[in-house]
């Protein structure tokens, strides 16, 4: 027969039994790790930083194109006249020898240049934010799925915990099965009950190994290695205003983008000026070719006229596509009000579930800790012992469940936080 410290003494190599598990398993790793491993190993991100890059290219090439442009030009033709057939002199001159260096110049305001540098800039802005928004979606990918391997590992622990506890009670049952106090098939009735507890716990072992696997795959991590997760740092965060979203954002950048795209739309049927010279040699080589050097300059005037009211057309286009941004705007407010209040009420319905689930985990508790003292006694009856630990593991497992449901529910709601 057990003493009244025999229950203190089961639970006792339990923990036991869950530290060896936790430290045998490898190094403590916790959710910051993996979110930093995602974000630094993802491709997707690394090509947004290097699309602001290119347009950073493409700003100094701008900036380059309005610069004096430099060319050298040599065109070296023979036209003979044989007998008299042959090109007409007077088109021809009998062949033409140059050499000549000629420069560029457009002159452009400097309104027009700051609108074609806010082009990029709000590409920029574009691309950043899209980057924010992917990062966004990585990292509640991350977390939830750190979540879930979370869970996991908290069900193995306590599957093995009660799995250790009807190791324990079994050795008991069998001696006294022996001396017959009780049935054969009382302890076979609570031998399966054990053993369906094993096949659980491995079960859960390959739930978490690739529960695990997955989040080292969603992180960029190339290692076959399990560690130990801590407990995930997941709480619920104050609402933003909408308008300083980095969801909202987007639609901020569409209409200014918008803006521009009508002011280079103006631009481009103001007047265009290029200033042009060169110095080289021009020559067909017929009279006095030695003193064919020179040089030339002049100016370029283009003045739009009618283009077929291709200008009104382009402007029509802008319109349209800003009343499309306000629908999609519109749109996601009504959504994102609708979602958030969605995830509260989740939430809070899930709290007030896992209260409730708590009391049933004591109530099932405190009756198997009674069928236990009425087992070393002999006055236990196996079936009564067999349902109060399986309501203890169903209350368990349950609890579990809804605690990891809390923190996708927080994770869910943070999204839109961050």
């Amino acid at each position: 027969m057990r003493t009244k410290y025999g229950m203190k003494n089961i639970l006792f190599t339990a923990i036991a039994v869950m530290l060896t598990y936790l430290n045998g398993t490898g190094q403590q790793k916790n959710l910051d790790f993996f979110i930093q491993q995602a974000l630094a190993n993802s491709p997707l991100l690394k090509d947004y930083q290097n699309q602001v890059q290119i347009n950073q290219a493409d700003s100094l090439r701008i900036r380059a194109t309005y610069q004096p442009q430099v060319t050298g030009n040599s065109t070296n033709a023979y036209a003979p006249v044989i007998k008299g057939f042959g090109y007409d002199d007077a088109i021809t001159n009998g062949g033409q020898l140059s050499a000549q260096v000629g420069v560029n110049q457009a002159l452009v305001s400097r309104k027009y240049l700051n609108a074609q540098f806010e082009t990029l800039r709000l590409q920029n802005q574009g691309i950043s934010n899209t980057a924010k928004l992917s990062e966004q979606d990585l990292t509640r990918t991350v977390i939830a799925q750190y979540i879930t391997a979370y869970g996991d590992m908290q069900q193995l622990s306590f599957a093995k915990e009660v799995n250790t506890l009807l190791k324990k009670e079994e050795n008991l049952l069998k001696s006294l099965t022996e001396t017959n106090v009780y049935r054969q098939t009382d302890y076979l009735t609570f031998l399966v009950t054990r053993q369906q507890q094993e096949l659980s716990v491995k079960q859960l072992s390959i739930q978490l190994q690739n529960d695990y696997a997955t989040l080292n795959y969603l992180s960029g991590i190339v290692d076959t290695a399990q560690a130990v997760l801590a407990e995930p740092s997941v709480t619920l965060q104050q609402l933003p205003d909408i308008s300083q979203s980095v969801f909202f954002r987007k639609f901020t950048i569409d209409s200014l983008q918008l803006g521009n795209s009508r002011s280079l739309v103006d631009f481009s049927y103001k007047p265009k000026i290029n200033l042009y010279a060169d110095a080289g040699y021009n020559s067909t080589v017929t009279y006095l070719p030695y003193k064919n050097f020179g040089t030339s300059f002049g100016v370029n005037v283009t003045v739009p006229i009618y283009d077929g009211r291709q200008k009104k057309i382009q402007y029509s286009k802008i319109a349209i596509a800003e009343k499309t941004r306000i629908v999609y705007k519109d749109f996601f407010k009504a959504q994102y009000n609708q979602q958030i209040a969605q995830l509260m009420q989740q939430l809070h319905a899930t709290g007030e579930l896992i209260d409730e689930i708590n009391h049933q985990v004591k109530y099932a508790e405190g009756l198997i800790n009674v069928n236990i003292k009425l087992l070393e006694t002999g006055d236990a009856k196996i079936a009564d012992l067999v349902i109060a630990v399986n309501n203890y593991l169903t209350a368990k497992n349950l609890l579990a469940q809804n605690n990891v449901s809390r923190l996708q529910i927080i994770n869910q709601i943070n999204y839109w936080n961050r």
